[in-house]
């Protein structure tokens, strides 16, 4: 054990010492923070159960409601894109004053943010075919291709966010904000269509978007009265919309529920999404001084690094051990049982080391697609001199501010 402290602190101390003395260590940390919120809320709230037909997928919200407080932990999506509007503005400020074009920058953008989601699609595509060849039942490939897309769809929102960085990057979120609202009241108060609802998915994710690109432009730098501001306000207005709108408490969608907050997002995902986005502002300075020390700063590089393949491949992680559990014959607590109680709960915990382990091995295996665009920007970082930070793991900040 201290042979393997001493040599986590070399490490550490090398990326450390790679970063640039310019990079703000605490946009890394809060990304880090909402992917691995989005790892953990999934894999505590997905239950797969064997059923008639096949695989059945539940969750735990559905028979215990009380979790809810949980989904407010760990839903995190707004953090994400209030990173992404902030990466996104700053990367095009640069390339503007670098006379990159439009077209070169989003190119590149978007290139790194889709290369490893083919490499998902084409394994899972393979994966599919065999096994309804094999007679699988369609409903168990049905719900575990679900299982594996659904983290996703909001990869194209992102993608359609940052492409309109140019557009959007100096509107005010009360615009959007206003959006949701008039959306929810039509759809809730005035019984309108129920598709009129998927205008909030890009209004409501652009709230946060702009709000991390007016952060770029320093709005919440100087002064805290704003963001505290935002925090009291979203808080304050999530729970009137809770307690007396009829919106429900959890801040996922729950299974047979009338409502979920998340697809579409409802004017009360919207301002928890200020409440969640207003912290993570008012936390910033914290989190830069603790990423000071050099092992906090390297756990959260290598999250970074590995982002877009813990995200794209968690799901398949814990559906390999699902697997693997299922074909040993045993019904085991936590992960082939009905997820109705709190010792189910407790037993899940046990089982995210076991997620953990499987996730590394799809890291190992696929972390190659992520690092594709890296490849090259290693090369030429090493022909001016900069190889050290290459080597160390860690790439100059144009480089990693992604997905």
């Amino acid at each position: 054990m201290p042979e393997l402290r001493a040599r986590w602190a070399a490490v550490a101390g090398r990326i450390d010492s790679a970063t640039p003395t310019g990079r703000d260590r605490s946009v890394d940390a809060l990304r880090a923070v909402a992917i691995c919120g989005v790892v953990l809320g999934h894999w505590l709230i997905t239950s797969l159960n064997p059923a008639e037909g096949g695989l059945r997928t539940s969750s735990p919200l559905s028979s215990m409601p009380w979790l809810a407080p949980l989904s407010w932990v760990l839903q995190t999506l707004s953090v994400f894109f209030l990173v992404g509007g902030h990466v996104g503005a700053l990367s095009y400020a640069a390339a503007r004053a670098a006379g990159v074009s439009y077209g070169q920058w989003i190119g590149r953008r978007l290139g790194r943010l889709f290369r490893p989601v083919a490499a998902v699609l084409v394994l899972w595509t393979v994966v599919a075919g065999a096994m309804l060849v094999t007679g699988v039942e369609f409903g168990t490939v049905r719900g575990l291709v679900r299982l594996v897309l659904s983290p996703m769809w909001f990869l194209l929102v992102f993608a359609c966010l940052t492409a309109l960085t140019p557009l959007v990057a100096r509107l005010s979120p009360l615009w959007p904000l206003a959006v949701v609202a008039v959306v929810d009241g039509w759809r809730f108060a005035l019984d309108g269509p129920a598709w009129i609802g998927w205008v909030n998915v890009p209004a409501g994710w652009l709230v946060p978007y702009v709000l991390g690109a007016a952060w770029a432009r320093g709005a919440f730098t100087a002064r805290r009265a704003p963001a505290v501001l935002m925090l009291a306000g979203g808080v304050v207005a999530t729970a009137a919309l809770v307690l007396w709108g009829g919106y429900p408490a959890s801040m996922v969608g729950v299974p047979g529920a009338a409502i979920s907050n998340l697809n579409p997002p409802t004017l009360a995902a919207v301002t928890f999404g200020l409440a969640q986005c207003a912290l993570a502002l008012l936390v910033r300075e914290p989190l830069a001084r603790v990423m000071r020390k050099p092992g906090a700063w390297a756990g959260v590089a290598l999250v970074n690094l590995s982002a877009m393949t813990v995200f794209l491949w968690h799901q398949t992680a814990m559906m390999c051990v699902t697997a693997l559990g299922l074909g040993s014959g045993v019904e085991l607590p936590g992960l082939l049982t009905a997820a109705d109680s709190a010792s189910w709960m407790a037993a899940r915990l046990l089982w995210l080391p076991v997620f953990g382990a499987a996730l590394l091995v799809c890291r190992a295996a696929f972390h190659t697609y992520e690092r594709g665009g890296r490849e090259q920007g290693g090369r030429e970082q090493r022909s001016r001199g900069t190889s050290r930070i290459v080597r160390a793991g860690i790439a100059p900040a144009p480089v990693v501010t992604r997905a």
